[in-house]
């Protein structure tokens, strides 16, 4: 039997810090269609970088605490909310709102429940060994994380793997008038252990041994900006890297980049490799979590063992050597992230997941941990 008024998914989050969690919750709420779904956003703690874009988009916004950080108040506010005004279906999104958020919804009988995991340390960061049995099923980006909860017990079909999505248009590639003349290398990345901000740092000198006018851009925030800056400052190399904040539009910086880099050790599947890849940009990752499911090695970038500062060195520069090779992979690059990993698709499938969680029926064949991503 239909429902006479759309569901009330409420989404919840650690804040809305620039940053992929964030962003992927932002375009999933804006595009859900609002006939069947009415999406709320609440926050733990009061950061607000994503939310005048989420207030356009008419997405009512709860701040469970005034504060910026995680504590007390925030789970004291989660509590009362959750019993206040229990949502028809519930949604935690990254480690500290799936556990209290499971926890509390548990206590009070909230369901259905949806847990998340989409980062590389995810699984143990959210203790999913102790709390998995607390969701009705998980969303995961990545099947490394669907395998990883499957070898835990969680069962496959309540498993559901569904990459990240990119808005191929207005993620495109610049005009030819306006191809970078610079080599610039960038990360757009959080500033934290999972990046691994000291491999690419120390992987630079390798490069400007071959390549002297390259220039390392690290874009982002986090709980290691201060250590990553001082590193910056420190390298042999340092006049030739630049630190730049975190921006709700990191278009401006795609553009004006020859390759696009990640170093890190944990990840799920990366947003911003999809944004660059959709921009035509060509990738050297580290192959780690759900890297080697985005980039093609020799087609659309090339991938290197983590924590190895010459590998990725070495992968940078041949990159930054060989024009057509480079510009080739950003076009292939493209038509990938075109054909594989549009927002559409990602929506209608967190579509599909929410109305069976609401139904109580049971999880698609793509749930499967062996499923394409």
């Amino acid at each position: 039997m239909a429902r006479e008024t759309p569901a009330r998914v409420v989404f919840l989050l650690q804040d809305l810090e620039f940053g992929g969690t964030q962003r992927q919750a932002l375009e999933l709420g804006l595009r859900l269609d609002r006939s069947r779904f009415a999406p709320e956003f609440w926050m733990l703690a009061d950061v607000r970088d994503f939310a005048p874009r989420a207030e356009a988009g008419g997405i009512p916004l709860t701040w469970l605490s005034p504060y910026p950080k995680v504590g007390a108040q925030s789970l004291a506010g989660l509590w009362r909310k959750l019993k206040a005004s229990p949502p028809d279906l519930f949604v935690p999104l990254t480690a500290v709102p799936n556990i209290w958020g499971r926890v509390f919804a548990a206590l009070q009988g909230v369901t259905p429940v949806i847990g998340t995991c989409r980062g590389g340390g995810a699984i143990k960061r959210q203790h999913e060994r102790f709390l998995k049995g607390l969701c009705d099923r998980h969303i995961v980006n990545a099947a490394p994380l669907a395998k990883a909860l499957v070898a835990l017990g969680r069962p496959a079909e309540r498993v559901e793997c569904i990459p990240n999505g990119v808005d191929t248009d207005h993620f495109l590639p610049p005009p030819d008038d306006m191809r970078p003349v610079r080599e610039v290398v960038l990360c757009l990345a959080r500033f934290c252990e999972d990046k691994d901000h000291e491999t690419l740092i120390r992987s630079f000198e390798y490069v400007v041994a071959r390549r002297p006018r390259a220039e390392l851009w690290l874009v982002g925030d986090g709980p290691l900006r201060t250590a990553v800056r001082t590193l910056a400052a420190r390298s042999p190399v340092r006049g030739l890297i630049r630190t730049y904040p975190s921006t709700p539009d990191p278009r401006p910086f795609f553009q004006q980049a020859s390759v696009a880099v990640l170093s890190s050790v944990r990840e799920g599947l990366p947003n911003v490799l999809l944004e660059a890849m959709a921009m035509g940009l060509p990738v050297a990752a580290t192959a780690v979590g759900g890297i080697p499911d985005l980039v093609v090695p020799d087609v659309t970038g090339l991938l290197c063992p983590p924590r190895n500062p010459e590998a990725l060195g070495e992968t940078i520069a041949g990159l930054l050597a060989d024009e057509d090779k480079r510009l080739g992979m950003g076009r292939a690059a493209r038509e990938r992230a075109v054909a594989l990993y549009s927002m559409d698709a990602m929506v209608r499938r967190h579509e599909t997941v929410f109305a069976q969680a609401l139904a109580g029926t049971g999880s698609p064949a793509a749930g499967r941990p062996d499923a394409e991503a």
